[in-house]
């Protein structure tokens, strides 16, 4: 279960027996499916691109969707699909938070 205070859940696309999951674009697929939900709700052109909220990435060779709590409290419900999705094909996620790259250095010598 995924405790309330979670900040991100990262769904990657592993399953719990350890194969890969199939079919490969799943992580855009979903991602595709919850595109509407973003800050603001839906504007024209907004399925477009993906919701800052649930993003497809690859994380040390293994496709992940990053799935942000910012959705589960704007759209309950969208949350409890991302989960379910994650639960109903035995993929493994973990809470998490994404962690940006920090800025290139502007200084050559370091």
């Amino acid at each position: 279960m995924v405790s309330n205070t979670v900040k991100e859940i990262f769904i990657q696309g592993i399953t719990l027996d350890g194969k890969t999951f199939r079919p490969s674009d799943w992580a855009d697929r979903l991602c595709g499916v919850l595109s509407q939900f973003r800050p603001g709700g839906p504007q024209p052109g907004s399925h477009l691109n993906y919701s800052p909220w649930c993003v497809p990435t690859l994380i040390n060779g293994v496709k992940c969707v990053v799935v942000n709590a910012a959705l589960r409290d704007a759209e309950p419900m969208a949350w409890d699909f991302a989960i379910n999705f994650a639960i109903d094909n035995d993929l493994q996620y973990a809470e998490a938070c994404l962690v940006p790259a920090p800025p290139p250095s502007s200084n050559p010598a370091v």
